[in-house]
């Protein structure tokens, strides 16, 4: 099993906009094969950065939703809302 940090910062004003695709790729990432769950988590003392942690069986279930065309379409409006791109880091469980 694979755990995926995903890091994002925004400015404040943005994180509503920002809540509403992650909440579309939330929905959309149920459905996935290999998808076990997933939290959004938002820094107490960082307004504007959130991050999103998954768990998945493997990591070819990740990366084959990483190269999905409807996660990839919201993740580039996630990217310009951000003005940067989005942050992945990936940790297999021991």
């Amino acid at each position: 099993m694979i755990k995926v940090h995903i890091k994002r910062k925004v400015s404040p004003e943005k994180m509503e906009g920002l809540r509403a695709l992650i909440n579309q790729l939330r929905s959309m990432t149920m459905g996935q094969p290999g998808y076990i769950a997933g939290e959004t988590l938002q820094r107490v003392d960082q307004p504007g950065e959130s991050l999103v942690v998954s768990k998945w069986q493997s990591i070819a279930y990740w990366q084959q939703w990483l190269q999905s065309k409807g996660r990839a379409e919201i993740q580039a409006q996630i990217d310009q809302l951000l003005g940067a791109e989005t942050r992945y880091e990936i940790y297999e469980f021991d």
